[in-house]
């Protein structure tokens, strides 16, 4: 099993340097980004390239795997975007505007086709990505479509599915991101697919 974000990189001996631990994660993320695979990686590699000694990676993570929990926590860290409140159509494009913009950065994007491509091969990482970083903003979006139904802004029926509806919402960008990185992904890509999006899901008649 794979130890939580919490406790993977906990080890005894000398306090750990934040900033050392910064540059380790970083540059996984920047070898990711560049194109490297997880069985690409490795621990003497990524001392290497963070100018670091391997033993001084050792002490902090026992091996790639917790070195790679505590990276996806890294990523998981950036806050939920603040919704504005003024519509469900203003709060919904916030929303879908966080998707797009993950996919449009480099490492993030690279880091979403690098874990799917993961997902059979190292199922426990992929839970523990699952679990750190798509649940928390799975939920949220659940949330504010489980209040536009509320509001009158959904066809309540949509509600008996709520996880096909987020599935539904997120679908679209996260293609683009990870199966079609040739696609665009411009910044007017967002207000146009939602309004696509609220064509389906609103009141009828």
């Amino acid at each position: 099993m794979i130890d939580p974000p919490s406790t993977s990189a906990a080890r005894r001996g000398r306090p750990r340097s934040a900033a050392v631990d910064g540059v380790v994660i970083e540059t996984v993320l920047r070898l990711i980004a560049a194109g490297s695979s997880l069985a690409e990686l490795s621990m003497e590699g990524i001392a290497r390239e963070a100018g670091v000694g391997k033993a001084t990676v050792y002490r902090r993570w026992p091996g790639k795997e917790a070195l790679l929990i505590d990276v996806l926590a890294t990523v998981d860290s950036q806050p939920l975007p603040e919704l504005p409140g003024t519509s469900f159509r203003d709060d919904l494009i916030v929303a879908v505007e966080s998707i797009r913009r993950r996919g449009v950065a480099k490492r993030e994007s690279a880091l979403m086709r690098t874990m799917l491509t993961e997902a059979h091969s190292s199922p426990e990482l992929w839970r523990c990505y699952h679990d750190t970083v798509i649940a928390t903003r799975r939920e949220a979006l659940a949330g504010l479509l489980r209040r536009g139904m509320a509001n009158g802004d959904i066809r309540p029926e949509l509600g008996e599915n709520v996880e096909l509806l987020v599935d539904f919402v997120t679908g679209p960008l996260l293609a683009r991101a990870t199966l079609r990185p040739d696609a665009e992904l411009s910044p007017d890509l967002t207000e146009r697919l939602v309004d696509l999006l609220l064509d389906g899901m609103r009141p009828r008649g």
